[in-house]
């Protein structure tokens, strides 16, 4: 790149993150501005209150749905990884009749809008009796065609003298999975991992249908809940605490793995 052009690339780059972060320092500020002054809203605000964070947690159990993303999300999370990398080794490593038929299949399943099964999903959950159940939000979620898609490529980066190597030495292809190339693909499994607990954290139209509980609801659910279903009182200052509080844990994880998260993310591309 020409010395001349780099102020300008990164003028465009400094623009370009600004615009992005400034909605962020907004719902962040006006989440600490009282109610009557985020109208007036300024990029310094001339006072700061956490009246808007008190009010949200005396209206609603926040804590407890916090609790619960958590443990939903943690779960999946862990189920994806273990799962996904599984039959990632097995598309990529294992050689079977209908193996390039099942990836592309897999493939496939992610073009379909995620409303096309909800209906048959429900009535699964409904007979298997897990309706206002954590496994209603957890059981479903552990079949990821992404985590599927990024181990199968992955694998197929490894080198197959490492994994006969493993065998000679008398592992399984369980231990050899986890033992001998989870160690290897470090960028990977965080990207899974930051992808699917971003995923299931958010999630809001699973949970709205299958959780009535107000104990069992998750934080999207009962934030989603807050906002329109008028506890909030059109307090915009709560719901943006509330707001605050939903996107805090996803932004904090992406900050620590951002270096992974950026180069798995490089070096995924699609090999055959």
């Amino acid at each position: 790149m020409k010395t001349s052009t780099k102020p300008l690339l990164y003028i465009l780059l400094t623009g370009a993150s600004l615009s992005f972060l400034y909605p962020f320092y907004w719902m962040f500020i006006a989440s600490l501005t009282p109610e009557s002054l985020i109208s007036d809203f300024s990029l310094i605000p001339s006072k700061l209150t956490f009246e808007n964070y008190r009010m949200m947690i005396s209206k609603i159990p926040i804590w407890g749905a916090l609790l619960n993303s958590t443990i939903v999300a943690v779960i999946s999370t862990f189920g994806v990884l273990v799962f996904g990398s599984m039959v990632g080794y097995a598309l990529a490593k294992i050689d079977f009749k209908g193996r390039d038929l099942i990836f592309f299949i897999i493939i496939f399943t992610m073009t379909l809008p995620f409303q096309i099964t909800l209906i048959p999903n429900y009535i699964i959950m409904v007979k298997l009796g897990w309706v206002d159940t954590f496994a209603a939000l957890i059981i479903p979620a552990l079949n990821s065609a992404f985590a599927i898609i990024m181990f199968r490529q992955t694998f197929k980066s490894i080198p197959n003298d490492l994994i006969n190597a493993a065998r000679v030495d008398g592992c399984g292809e369980v231990r050899i999975i986890f033992q001998v190339l989870w160690p290897n693909i470090i960028p990977t499994l965080i990207t899974v991992s930051i992808i699917t607990f971003m995923n299931s954290w958010n999630d809001v139209l699973w949970p709205l249908i299958v959780i009535r509980d107000e104990n069992l609801m998750t934080m999207p659910q009962l934030v989603t809940l807050f906002a329109v279903g008028g506890r909030s009182e059109a307090q915009l200052g709560v719901k943006l605490a509330s707001a605050v509080l939903l996107a805090l844990p996803i932004m904090v994880a992406y900050s620590i793995f951002q270096k992974h998260f950026i180069s798995s993310m490089v070096s995924s591309g699609l090999k055959e």
